[in-house]
């Protein structure tokens, strides 16, 4: 019996994708359960696992476009495990029969002498030498048509032979002198090469650039900019990351901390927890948040639901879970859903400012960038403080300056004193 392996339905809005990889080889024995490709579609990649066992035969390769319900291979249940091979060291141990043994021992290798040294050149017939010449080019193997004889009558002497090795090599040095720049070609000289690869862009890299070229095109784009002192948050976080880390079994990040101070900005300012839907506003009373998280495949944002609701643990819990899926491919399309605001975290990577690209349709973005020391005037006194730049861009049509200042100062202001998110004030 034979069961075929079809791209599963991922999503109304999905309807091919791409074969990135099979993790198994075409005649492979494969166990039920066992992984066999990974889909990349324009939401996701994911992974597809065997429903039988048996011998499956591949009839995509990887890298192909597959449409959603096409078979892909054939798993054969008929033909069972291939029994484990026998010990190879039985097969190959020689036999003990010492005739045998002896005629598989090589015979004495002949004398170097005689194998591996070239003979001399042979000499014109007309030219003789001295049995002291003759030892010498026996000896040294010397080309004898290559060395004009010294001797009466042209004949090569002992002392031509062993000089023959020197007057070469200045030969040779002569004719090096002699070869101007002119006389060498410039169609000669190597030119390097350049080296390129192409390679088909996949689903979800496509999607993303369609989705930032239309951000940009149908919205208009404004970043405003503001920064924010951390001392606060890194001392709280080096204060209780201990306990905090025994009873909830996570680290106390910074992205639980802005996750909260967005959420509360965005209670304070309603117009910013807004989108636009043809020539209405749509005010959303809920707070699902998404967190940018960059893999290998591209930028996924999962998004964190009713962060209204939740704890710090549960908001650090939810981030680490989305991040491991989403790196391993095993994110679900109802994670990237929704959502009514992004936090882009650059400073993961060192960014010291960005304008980021608003998350279509949401209004707005909150970009965080790398945390570093610099002098600031603190009452009346400069002092070193840990600073990061934020920067909020935003789709102008729905969201004034004034709007987009207040929610920065907003988040700016939780982030300084987070007792305001501990008491929501």
């Amino acid at each position: 019996m034979a069961t075929e392996v079809i791209i599963p339905a991922m999503g109304e809005s999905i309807s091919s994708g791409i074969l990135a990889a099979w993790h198994i080889k075409d005649g492979d024995y494969v166990e039920k359960e066992q992984v066999l490709y990974e889909l990349e579609t324009d939401k996701i990649t994911s992974e597809a696992s065997a429903e039988v066992a048996g011998v499956i035969s591949i009839k995509v390769p990887a890298e192909e476009e597959v449409d959603i319900g096409q078979v892909v291979a054939v798993i054969d249940e008929s033909v069972s495990a291939a029994p484990a091979s026998e010990d190879i060291s039985e097969k190959q141990a020689p036999t003990s029969d010492s005739s045998t043994a002896e005629a598989e021992i090589d015979p004495e290798p002949t004398s170097i002498s005689e194998t591996q040294l070239p003979e001399p050149t042979q000499l014109n017939h007309s030219q003789t030498l001295s049995p002291a010449a003759r030892k010498a080019a026996e000896e040294t193997r010397a080309d004898l048509s290559s060395i004009d004889g010294s001797g009466k009558d042209g004949r090569i002497t002992k002392s031509d032979i062993l000089e023959a090795p020197t007057q070469q090599l200045k030969q040779n040095i002569e004719q090096v002198k002699t070869i101007s720049v002119t006389d060498v070609s410039l169609s000669t000289v190597p030119t390097p090469e350049r080296h390129e690869t192409r390679k088909k862009m996949s689903p979800l890299r496509k999607k993303i650039a369609e989705r930032l070229v239309a951000a940009t095109q149908e919205a208009a784009m404004l970043t405003t900019f503001n920064e924010v002192d951390m001392s606060a948050v890194i001392g709280l976080r080096k204060q209780h990351q201990e306990k905090f880390t025994e009873r909830h079994g996570i680290k106390l990040g910074f992205m639980s901390f802005f996750t909260k101070a967005v959420t509360h900005a965005l209670q304070a300012v309603p117009q910013v927890n807004a989108r636009i839907e043809g020539n209405e506003v749509v005010t959303q009373h809920y707070f699902d948040i998404g967190v940018a998280v960059g893999t290998e495949k591209g930028l996924m944002v999962p998004v964190l639901r009713n962060c209204d609701q939740k704890g710090f643990a549960e908001i650090e819990n939810d981030i680490l879970n989305y991040a491991n899926s989403a790196r391993e491919g095993k994110i679900q399309m109802s994670d990237l859903q929704g959502g009514v605001f992004t936090i882009s975290n650059g400073g993961i990577y060192g960014s010291m400012l960005s304008t980021p690209i608003v998350n279509h349709p949401q209004p707005a973005i909150l970009g965080l960038h790398n945390i570093t020391e610099r002098a600031m005037v603190v009452k009346g006194e400069i002092v070193a403080r840990p600073m990061m730049y934020l920067a909020l861009s935003y789709d102008h049509r729905l969201i004034d300056g004034k709007e987009a200042v207040t929610f920065l100062v907003k988040v700016k202001e939780a982030i300084e004193d987070p007792a305001k998110l501990m008491f929501g004030i």
